[in-house]
């Protein structure tokens, strides 16, 4: 049994009424580990590599910036390739890296070299804005990566400037052209879609699929702290699918393609066009009864919600001396505490979270 008396576990998903481990510890199946009282199995994991980014998105990070935590706090190469090993013990087949921005962690390459000499581990994807995309990608492929996201929420060079804080739109353009040069199929470019700021621009971003292998991904805006979100930005995935309808006229549900890989994104394929469209619908019609995801944050928290904000730290297990059945067991009752669903959009925007790049996009 575990030495409970060592591990400094969340009060928010333990006390000391509510602890239950599965009575045959690591001995469990894989299956029982991440899967939760729903009867969700939880293959993919999403570990957010840094707390850092090179853009200052307004979705994503206030205004005045966030207090970006001592390295000591943030999880080592040594303990994020520890972690992916485990949980591809336990039944994970895809991991996905995040941040902040994953590729301003220095270490990345030798760390993703390792992991991808995780046998059982299928993919190996990478959400970034891009910029630093070129000087990487080569040996990042080489590793194992076969999944790329690149985040774009403007086709508009002087707009980009306004929504990320910083320059660089050339640099996600020529990332973009890069990634389909490299063979990756499809990439898969994530656009926050914002009443007023890009909505405008929603039949420009689908006429780049009409030739490309691209996969356009508009995301529902979403509250977190700092990001000023409010209902007059909001834009839904029914409103930007009339919009496309209409300009477009022969469009598809894909219902093959979302439900085989369990996806947050209801895809959509328009007549003529070579690549997709796609629909991230967490606020108008979320899709918690089919997810599959965990969450790591750079400091190694597990949150087992995007939106909700309980969390436990297995970095501090890890550096008091947690064994690997220890995690597992820890891993376990935090699955086990996962709700049915998360709140609604406008409960989410009252309820306390990080911003998003201390989550991990």
């Amino acid at each position: 049994m575990i030495n409970t008396c060592k591990l400094l576990v969340h009060r928010q998903f333990f006390n000391s009424s509510s602890i239950r481990f599965f009575s045959s510890g690591v001995g469990s199946t894989k299956q029982s580990v991440l899967t939760d009282t729903f009867q969700r199995t939880h293959t993919y994991l999403r570990i957010s590599l840094t707390e850092r980014c090179n853009l200052r998105c307004q979705y994503c990070m206030p205004e005045e910036g966030v207090q970006l935590q001592h390295k000591d706090k943030i999880l080592s190469t040594e303990e994020i390739v520890r972690l992916s090993k485990l949980f591809v013990s336990a039944g994970v087949n895809k991991i996905r890296f995040t941040g902040g921005e994953p590729l301003v962690r220095n270490d990345i390459e030798p760390m993703m070299e390792e992991i991808g000499r995780i046998p059982g581990l299928k993919t190996i994807a990478l959400t970034t804005n891009g910029i630093l995309l070129s000087r990487k990608l080569a040996r990042l492929q080489s590793a194992g990566l076969n999944l790329l996201n690149i985040s774009l929420d403007t086709l508009d060079e002087h707009k980009f400037t306004m929504i990320t804080r910083r320059l660089g739109w050339k640099r996600v353009m020529d990332s973009i052209e890069l990634a389909l040069q490299s063979g990756f199929s499809p990439v898969k470019i994530n656009c926050v879609v914002m009443r007023g700021v890009n909505d405008m621009e929603i039949i420009d971003f689908v006429n780049m699929t009409k030739d490309k292998d691209l996969e356009v991904r508009f995301i529902e805006y979403m509250p977190f702290d700092g990001n000023r979100w409010n209902d007059k930005k909001f834009v839904s995935y029914q409103e930007m699918l009339g919009r496309i309808q209409e300009h477009f006229g022969g469009i598809t549900r894909e219902l093959q393609h979302d439900q085989q890989f369990n996806n947050t994104s209801k895809s959509y394929s328009i007549q003529g066009h070579k690549g997709r469209v796609g629909f991230i619908t967490s606020m108008s019609d979320h899709f918690c009864s089919t997810c599959n995801r965990l969450r790591i944050t750079a400091d190694g928290n597990l949150k087992v919600c995007l939106f909700g904000n309980a969390e436990v730290s297995l970095r501090d297990q890890m550096r008091n001396g947690a064994t690997d059945s220890d995690l597992l067991e820890i891993i376990h009752q935090a699955v086990l505490n996962k709700k049915e669903s998360h709140a609604g959009m406008y409960e989410i925007a009252k309820n306390k979270n990080r911003p998003m790049i201390l989550i991990g996009g």
